[in-house]
């Protein structure tokens, strides 16, 4: 592999007595060279202008970019992973690993390991909430390192790949959503990208591997086709092109780009509707048919990505997907984003230039071995392929799954049904002893971002997202039965739970005591007319009551509803036993 080096990474050349020819020597190095006769005017002759079909800074852009995405999915953990899967967590991840143990046997071998694959198998579990937390401070140091300083080796990408793994594999209903996998998928190829041991942005003896390169344009491939397809498949809408007359009021979680786009013509959305379709079933065939038409695929698939993220919060889904479509793009294409002169740029145009002149270095050992990991790869992800190209072409196609245990090949998918009305489940609490009574005052929690307060606006906040957000958006269209945390909620709100309410935005009785009882309320919401009387009023949306979600419960009626489910139950105030 290459020697060590800053991050210019360029080849030192040394000549040999005669002068006759020059041998390159696989290093990294500064970039300089000794004033040797005749080397400014061969400076002056080498090419100025980056070649294409190269792909140095496109690893580095696609390896910084992955860091990001890292960055942030380590960010959420680090926030939010405590509350959700802590010690007492809404989904304790400790309960979850028992309940695992228990299904293979009893002991923790390799049977755990391939069932639920995590690290968390390896740590003492006496402190489940610091080993959370040291995951994610680890996952957040090792790829701010990668995006801040553009150096990467397969021990970090590796490393940041198994620590998300980990969290992942045990955050059951928490981490069901497509960018999971998506995000694994991706970590894992860029492992590939990657020296093993050496940190230098242009590593000689590394080149990138043209096959690395295309599992990722083989990765956006698979992305859009699967989003397509689902959607053709799918809700009628998508055939009559109307379905974006309700996507922007009824997407999991809007901003306030959503408010007005949702009130274009209706020609505008019957325009995004058939946009929709031509990026996401034929713009990606332009991958296979040369450069120029795979830089067209790859500048569409960004400016698509681009529009989703400013029209509504779907977390790092659009940013994430937008890193295999840079692996569209050439170095050539991509030196505008690198300083002219620039220890990378520099390193890359003396490594194009000494590949010019012929004096490209022989193949190592490290080298040729790399070769055949490189190819290895390419008939691991053809092989892993096969079910999910299958399920592509199946009139039963199904979206966001997994057909191996560490999900390095996934089927993807997004939006095949639309939701024609947007419903949300409220919350609500009172001090009264009688719920039924008339008098009884009942108050509202409002969530972090999700619709509550119709006076409040729609907030902006990708790629960070609030996971319960996000399944209460699931729970809106389905029943409390089918979805029993949401009763695990209503228990800890009983009590003023800190964990609990430190994932929401307001809680009403601060200050005031525990509530007596809690209730979840059924609405119907839609964005208020701009321009309308609501709107001036300073109203975002209106809304109409559908009736009970579930009915109002305390503690002591709790009781039994949380030993079945092996739930720690609140504790109960002694003036209310």
């Amino acid at each position: 592999m290459a020697a060590a080096g800053d991050s210019s990474g360029s080849a030192v050349r040394r000549r040999r007595g005669d002068g006759s020819k020059t041998e390159t020597k696989c290093a990294d190095s500064s970039g300089e060279h000794g004033a040797e006769p005749g080397e400014d005017s061969e400076k002056e002759k080498s090419p100025q202008s980056l070649q294409t079909g190269t792909y140095w800074l496109t690893r580095i852009v696609l390896l910084r970019s992955v860091a990001f995405i890292y960055l942030v999915a380590f960010s959420v953990a680090y926030n939010q992973n405590k509350q959700l899967i802590g010690e007492r967590g809404l989904m304790s991840c400790k309960n979850f690993l028992n309940s695992v143990k228990r299904y293979v046997g009893g002991k923790i071998g390799a049977a755990a390991f391939v069932y639920t694959p995590s690290i968390l198998w390896l740590l003492d579990w006496s402190d489940m909430d610091a080993n959370l937390d040291a995951i994610a401070l680890v996952g957040m140091a090792l790829s701010a390192f990668v995006l801040v300083t553009g150096l990467a080796n397969m021990v970090i990408m590796v490393t940041l790949w198994v620590l998300y793994h980990s969290l992942v594999n045990v955050g059951q209903l928490l981490n069901v959503l497509c960018w999971e996998s998506q995000l694994l998928e991706t970590g894992f190829l860029a492992i590939f990208l990657c020296p093993v041991w050496t940190l230098s942005q242009v590593p000689r003896c590394c080149p990138p591997s043209l096959i690395c390169i295309w599992t990722f344009r083989w990765l956006i491939v698979r992305i859009m086709l699967g989003a397509g397809l689902i959607k053709i498949r799918g809700d009628k809408c998508w055939r009559d092109l109307t379905c974006m007359d309700y996507h922007y009021e009824t997407q999991p979680v809007p901003n306030p780009m959503s408010y007005y786009m949702h009130r274009s013509p209706w020609w505008f959305h019957r325009f995004e509707t058939l946009s929709n379709h031509l990026i996401e079933l034929i713009f990606p065939f332009f991958t296979f048919l040369g450069r120029r038409m795979c830089m067209v695929n790859g500048a569409v698939q960004i400016l698509f990505q681009v529009v989703l993220i400013v029209s509504g919060n779907l977390s790092f889904l659009n940013w994430l997907t937008i890193v295999p479509s840079l692996a569209c793009f050439d170095d050539a294409s991509l030196g505008f984003l690198f300083r002219s002169g620039g220890g990378a740029k520099k390193a890359v145009l003396e490594i194009q230039n000494e590949d010019a002149a012929g004096r490209t270095p022989k193949p190592t050992k490290g080298m040729l071995i790399r070769r055949v990991v490189n190819i290895s790869l390419g008939i691991l992800i053809g092989c892993l392929s096969v079910p999910v190209v299958m399920n592509l072409l199946s009139s039963r196609q199904v979206m966001n799954t997994s057909f191996d245990p560490l999900r390095i090949v996934n089927t993807y998918g997004a939006f095949g049904s639309i939701t024609k009305e947007r419903t949300e489940v409220i919350f609500q609490g009172t001090l009264s002893q009688d719920p039924k009574a008339p008098e009884a005052v009942w108050e509202e929690y409002q969530f972090l971002c999700k619709p509550g307060d119709v006076y409040r606006r729609p907030c902006f906040i990708s790629p960070y997202h609030y996971r319960l957000d996000w399944l209460m958006w699931f729970a809106a269209f389905q029943t409390y039965e089918q979805s029993e945390w949401v009763i695990h909620i209503a228990g800890r709100l009983l009590s003023n739970d800190s964990t609990v309410l430190s994932l929401l935005d307001h809680n009403p009785f601060r200050g005031k005591g525990n509530p007596r009882w809690i209730r979840g309320e059924h609405f119907i919401y839609k964005f208020s007319q701009p321009g309308s009387t609501s709107a001036a009023q300073g109203k975002w949306w209106l809304r109409k009551r559908i009736g009970a979600y579930f009915p109002p419960v305390d503690l002591a009626g709790l009781r039994g509803y949380f030993q079945s489910r092996n739930w720690p139950h609140p504790h109960i105030p002694p003036n209310r036993k």
